[in-house]
């Protein structure tokens, strides 16, 4: 069992690494002349220059925060982060805990980075799509009095400030010959933000069951990439494994009561992704791949043996879908929510004797209330305050896309 759990392990750290490389290759800002030297630095920033000076970074390195998000929770915890990934390997320097020894090493060492200098103008934390990711970096030598360099991130939000600490992390690098953080090729001066609002990463937890600690690493990788949105496939056919209070029995469609997820685990999840500028979207897909809600709730299958699509024709269905939604907006405050939506075959509707009458007596076929229950599902993910989403297959059933919404597709879709 334990084989087989790092097994599963292994290939989910082959699909992650494959696919930040995707997202990483095609989220790089286009360049005609790049050093093959910077490939450390990934996104490539919007603007940057750069040097020819070594620059050592002092392994005490000191946090200094100013402005309007000096308080910043999210700013202290992530500097800390950061700084036990520079730091990652031993360092000759600062090893005593003596404030006297320290300064005395510091000197005689001369690093040309002693202080991080981190600039946020604004307190408000909220984190929703189109938030300002932007941010400067400077990192040079100090050329005035003092022995101790300084870098210097400028940031509009607190997420700027994490943008620009994963970059100042990957300026970062270990000299095995001298022991030491170096900085290559300063000065630097960086003017960096997103060519994307929407930056994100799927994952499925109804096919593949993953514990809350590796949804975290996953969450500490999209970090690294500087990706925004951790899209939470949760629930499909296979398996319901998340905790619904207001319906108790829609989890009895988890694989084992160890593979679920509780309300407490999702709140973990969704403020650890905060702490990293990270959005989470709950997808919950109808009304296709739903299955497994029917371990709980019988009633919303068509029959015993046509379980999919949700039976359209029952009150039942929808107040299930109001009252998930309800406890999802609870916990998951991102604006988007996603209702899948694609893959319906709708013979089950046709095949079975009560909803062919419901058919019947509302003059639909089954095409018509396909159209109808994905309409009425974002209309209840309205009511809630969300914007909805679904599969681009919707927009391509041109019965259905032309009675939700008008459109644009971004026009790096068109390609």
């Amino acid at each position: 069992m334990l084989l087989k759990s790092q097994e599963h392990l292994s290939v989910l750290k082959v699909i992650i690494i494959t696919a930040l490389l995707i997202i990483f290759t095609s989220s790089l800002s286009v360049s005609t002349d790049v050093d093959d030297s910077l490939a450390y630095i990934w996104p490539l920033p919007a603007q940057f220059t750069s040097g020819n000076d070594t620059l050592s970074v002092d392994p005490a390195l000191y946090l200094s925060v100013s402005g309007k998000g000096s308080g910043s929770k999210i700013v202290k915890e992530a500097f800390e982060r950061y700084k036990a990934i520079i730091f990652e390997h031993e360092v000759e320097g600062v090893n005593s805990h003596s404030v006297f020894n320290n300064f005395r090493k510091r000197r005689s060492w001369g690093f040309d980075i002693g202080t991080l200098k981190i600039v946020v103008h604004s307190d408000n934390e909220d984190l929703q799509l189109g938030v300002d990711e932007s941010y400067t970096l400077l990192v040079a030598k100090n050329e005035g009095l003092s022995i101790i360099g300084e870098a210097t991130i400028e940031a509009n939000t607190v997420y700027g400030a994490l943008r620009g600490l994963e970059t100042f992390s990957q300026l970062c690098s270990f000299d095995y010959d001298t022991k030491s953080v170096l900085v290559y090729k300063a000065p630097w001066y960086i003017q960096d933000k997103p060519r994307f609002a929407f930056r994100g990463l799927l994952i499925d937890t109804s096919r593949h069951y993953l514990p809350v600690d590796v949804i975290k690493q996953i969450i500490e990788s999209m970090s690294y990439a500087k990706l925004n949105v951790l899209h939470w496939h949760i629930i499909d056919e296979q398996s319901f494994p998340l905790e619904v209070p207001t319906y108790p029995n829609l989890w009895k469609g988890a694989y084992s009561k160890w593979e679920r997820y509780t309300v407490e685990d999702a709140h973990e999840i969704v403020g650890f992704a905060k702490m990293r500028g990270i959005n989470v979207m709950a997808e919950v897909d109808v009304p296709g791949h739903a299955e497994s809600w029917g371990a709980g709730y019988p009633n919303l299958w068509p029959s015993p043996s046509c379980r999919e699509p949700l039976d359209v024709s029952k009150n039942f269905t929808f107040e299930v879908i109001s009252g998930i939604l309800s406890d999802l907006r609870k916990i998951f405050p991102f604006e988007l929510f996603h209702l899948g939506g694609d893959e319906v075959n709708t013979d089950c509707w046709s095949s079975t004797p009560h909803v062919k009458k419901w058919l019947r007596d509302h003059k639909m076929t089954a095409k018509e209330a396909y159209q109808y229950f994905v309409l009425t599902a974002q209309k209840i993910a309205i009511s809630k305050n969300w914007t909805p989403v679904n599969w681009f297959v919707l927009f391509c059933a041109n019965e259905i896309a032309s009675s939700i919404f008008k459109f644009t597709l971004p026009l790096d879709f068109h390609s």
